[in-house]
């Protein structure tokens, strides 16, 4: 083995040779394991979110193949309607044309171009992140096959009644000219206005109020309002109820209507209805059968619904046209500033519109039903159970789901009209002649619209397989075993697969669903591009310098003002880049934070921390080689700390093992890390040196290199569902006579090693001694490999025992003279207690005493120094008021650290004096 660990020299190398000999394919034997990946956007790079989501898949997938099950992880990507056709547009804004320049077809050969050249991105950063899919396998959401399964799908919701179209209110991003899903909406809070308008009312009698006052954050809307509402038990309107006011500007009467929706509490108690541009006044004008009234063009300026000096002028110029006629008509009562939620386009960052548009629907009543009883049933198990809630609170109060987008990339609706506007659908045009017996006299013309890209996704777990066909690939792997997402998609996607594959495949897609939480910062911010806080996953394994780094970041943004301060956010947090760190300190990483907390904080440091683990079982490892390679091993003489070891490795086993099941991936590294690094590195390859070290090759030393490389095999094999790479090539050479790869060896079993309660006892007796006196030779200053005589008092049976057996390991590793066990009362000693026994240093003749109280008093004098700022914080009352909690009851717990340490130093300083 090479000296030091170089992830470069081995990743690419050893994921070619396993993507080359087949080891990802499925063996077709054993009970079948599937794993669908979330298809990522085809159209730019896997980010955080996704390497994190990709470790928990490989994780299982490895884990479940070393099981000796038929493993499918299979890949894909989705076509991203939306933001694929923004990519391919600035392309062609770039070079002076537009879509509709090229023309619909044209434009579409563009896109499909951009995807030959650009879509492979996802797949190599895939594999530098070692994700052992089925590349044979690899589909996208436009394929032929699955675009197949999308036009039956279609036809066949549509011929049952379950989709329609109709006109209804949509989030409209007037810049994309698009319906968009609620995904694809960021509401953030901005500040704004309040406007409070004077309705004037029409039939006022005696005693009634000359007008009604309303607030509206969007005066322009007021064109369309179709009533004023007030709530039924609100006395101070109950006797308005039926009549009427007039619309300013507008020459329109409008009805006061009562209706439970209204809050009497908030402003004047009269709230003006406008169904056409608002989601819940849309639900009130139903009730009320009230006008629609669209106001708004597409590109969201006022259209001739509005007044004639109205018309044509953008949302933000007639806001301001119409709150100034209005207040030279006195009928403005106040402006207020306000605080509100303001709905964006994600890819426009335009404001969004609900907006009154005819699209097409899915009636997604009937499939909910069997989908939110299949959850109830337990055939399907969220993990963490607590997912749910939140899948059924949103399942039983769902809406009919929109799946038309106004865009040109995507599956086409399958849909065909005749000069009259009848609707035929079918899988394409002489389909739909021969099913309606339309002769070619009659002129057709298709849908302009696509589906909603979650349309397809919907139908990922059955249409990658094969289906409309009955493949033997469907037979196996539908439905899957677990479905491995994030929760902030559980409506968009995850109850949509449920829905469909109970409803086309009379089964489940999936028997679990595990829920892992959204990766974040250090600071806890979510990750975007505007905040300059994206890490690109493949930064950290091969590094980056600080100038390809703000680059990276700050190209293509979506919102190029931003770029500056993307740039000194990050010049400022990486200001020597970032190091390489290799695939599998990464992955370890995303295993350990893989908690059942909503949130994950990803900490460069942490990372570090990893690598730094990594070179530790590739030092190990070199020292066991080295050691052992071409020597005698046999395991019939094992000693007392082979015993052990393999009694710890029984039991790591079995805790990973169960992590695994229960998806507790942060246990299991946390097992792996515990075990590699302090027991095996540290303790057992310490403890077998001084056999090693022997010059005679004895049976216990045939027996230490028996369990060392026997060990190190197993453990390999332990952790290589999290670390593939360094695990795969160190076990090639522990284990050169092996055919194959570690990705196929069989998983370690917990009976592949005893269990041995004495040899623990043993063994965390001595390294209680031993951590007893390191911890003298620190507190005394003592050198490391000075021998000191070591004095036992009150030493039980088993402690003499102990001692007796046990003497030269103690004497070796801990660097001891002599052990002697004391009846009498001890010399002036430092002292370490383990269990009840004393392990007592004498200080005579090992220290001087003078120099040893002078350099007490120096350490008294730095924590005294330290106190006394503290002390001084807690007697500061605006610092114990003001400050947080937990900054207070911090400085406290480090007072009472303090006071504790110098008693020490102080008992220190009597026991020297006492020499």
């Amino acid at each position: 083995m090479d000296k030091s660990y170089d992830p470069s020299a081995i990743e690419q190398r050893l994921y070619s040779q396993w993507e080359q000999d087949g080891c990802f394919r499925p063996s077709g034997e054993g009970e079948p394991y599937a794993i669908m990946i979330p298809p990522p956007n085809v159209t730019g790079s896997l980010h955080m979110g996704h390497a994190f989501q990709d470790t928990i898949m490989d994780m299982l997938t490895r884990y479940h193949r070393m099981l000796g099950r038929d493993t499918l992880w299979q890949p894909g990507t989705d076509h991203a309607g939306i933001a694929t056709q923004m990519v391919v547009e600035r392309q062609i804004n770039e070079q002076g044309q537009t879509r509709h320049d090229l023309g619909r077809e044209a434009f579409v050969d563009k896109v499909w171009e951009w995807k030959a050249e650009s879509g492979g991105t996802i797949s190599q950063q895939l594999r530098r992140m070692g994700a052992s899919v089925d590349w044979e396998r690899d589909r996208f959401t436009m394929d032929e096959g699955c675009s197949e399964a999308v036009k039956k799908v279609f036809i066949d919701l549509y011929n049952e009644g379950l989709i329609y179209r109709g006109k209804r209110l949509v989030n409209w991003d007037p810049v994309l000219h698009t319906a968009l899903s609620d995904l694809e909406v960021l509401s953030e809070e901005e500040q704004g206005s309040i406007w409070h308008l004077r309705y004037p009312l029409v039939d006022a009698q005696e005693g009634d109020p000359t007008h009604l006052i309303v607030a509206t954050t969007r005066p322009e809307t007021m064109f369309g309002d179709s009533a004023v509402a007030v709530h039924p038990e609100d006395e101070r309107f109950a006797h308005l109820v039926g009549k009427h006011v007039e619309l300013p500007l507008t020459g329109r009467q409008i009805p006061i209507i009562a209706d439970d929706y209204v809050d009497p509490e908030f402003g004047s108690g009269c709230v003006k209805i406008t169904p056409a541009h608002d989601f819940n006044d849309y639900e009130v004008g139903l009730r009320h059968n009230l006008p629609q009234i669209n106001i708004l063009t597409d590109d969201a300026a006022m259209n001739d619904n509005a007044p004639v000096a109205f018309v044509g002028l953008p949302r933000e110029e007639a806001r301001t046209s119409a709150v100034k006629a209005l207040d030279e008509l006195g009928l403005l009562d106040s402006v207020k500033d306000h605080r509100m939620m303001v709905p964006r386009g994600d890819r426009s960052n335009s404001v969004v519109e609900p907006y009154l548009t005819d699209q097409w629907y899915v009636k997604i009543e009937p499939l909910a039903k069997p989908a939110i009883d299949a959850v109830e049933r337990g055939n399907i198990r969220f993990v963490p159970q607590n997912w749910d809630k939140t899948y059924y609170e949103w399942m039983r109060n769902i809406q009919d789901w929109c799946i038309s987008r106004q865009l040109w990339w995507g599956h086409r609706i399958p849909a065909w009209y005749d000069d009259n506007d009848a609707v035929y659908v079918g899988t394409d045009e002489a389909d739909v002649r021969a099913r309606h017996g339309l002769n070619d006299s009659i002129s057709l013309r298709q849908d302009e619209d696509v589906l909603d890209t979650w349309f397809s996704s919907a139908l990922w777990p059955f249409s990658t397989q094969g289906w409309p066909e009955h493949t033997d690939s469907l037979k196996s792997y539908y439905p899957g075993a677990v479905l491995v997402t994030g929760f902030d998609i559980i409506f968009f996607w995850v109850a949509r697969m449920i829905m469909m594959g109970i409803k086309f495949m009379d089964d489940v897609p999936f028997h679990e669903v595990y829920i892992h939480g959204l990766v974040k910062d250090e600071n806890g911010d979510k990750m975007s591009k505007s905040k300059g806080n994206v890490l690109d996953p493949l930064d950290l394994i091969d590094g980056i310098d600080l100038e390809s780094l703000v680059a990276k970041r700050t190209a293509s943004m979506m919102q190029p003002h931003m770029k500056k301060r993307v740039e000194k956010s990050t010049r400022k947090q990486f200001p020597d880049g970032i190091p390489a760190f290799g695939t599998d300190a990464v992955r370890f990483t995303f295993a350990a934070l893989a908690t059942t907390g909503r949130d994950i904080r990803f900490d460069l440091a942490r990372v570090e921390g990893y690598r730094n683990f990594c070179n530790k079982l590739w030092n190990a490892s070199r020292f066991v080689l080295m050691n052992c390679e071409d020597q005698p091993m046999n395991g019939d003489a094992v000693g007392l700390a082979d015993r052990w070891i393999q009694s710890r490795l029984s039991a790591a086993i079995a805790d990973v093992r169960s992590h695994m099941e229960s998806y507790r991936f942060d246990l299991a590294a946390k097992t792996l890390y515990e075990f590699i690094w302090h027991e095996y590195c540290d303790w057992y390859l310490e403890l077998t040196k001084p056999v090693l070290q022997n010059d005679e090759d004895t049976g216990a030393q045939q027996a230490a290199r028996y369990t060392l490389v026997q060990v190190l095999e197993t453990v390999l094999r332990l952790a290589h569902p999290v670390m593939p790479f360094i695990t795969a090539e160190i076990w090639a050479r522990v284990q050169p006579q092996a055919n194959g790869s570690i990705i196929n060896a069989s998983y370690p079993e917990t009976g592949d090693w005893p269990r041995d309660d004495a040899a623990e006892h043993d063994i965390e007796w001595v390294k209680g001694f031993i951590v007893g006196i390191r911890n003298i030779r620190g507190e005394m200053d003592l050198s490391p490999g000075k021998p000191v005589p070591v004095l036992c008092q009150n030493a039980s049976a088993s402690d003499r025992e102990r001692i007796e057996k046990h003497s030269n390991l103690l004497i070796s590793l801990a660097r001891l003279e002599s052990i002697t066990v004391l009846e009498e009362e001890p010399p002036a000693a430092s002292t370490a207690l383990l269990g009840n026994m004393k392990v007592l240093v004498p200080m005579a003749g090992l220290i001087d005493p003078d120099a040893e109280k002078a350099r007490l008093n120096r350490q008294i004098e730095k924590l005294r120094k330290d106190l006394t700022q503290n002390q001084n914080k807690l007697g500061n009352e605006k610092f114990v008021n003001n400050a947080p909690a937990e900054v207070v009851e911090t400085v406290r717990q480090r007072v009472s650290e303090l006071t504790l340490a110098i008693e020490q130093l102080d008992t220190q300083i009597a026991t020297v004096d006492s020499l």
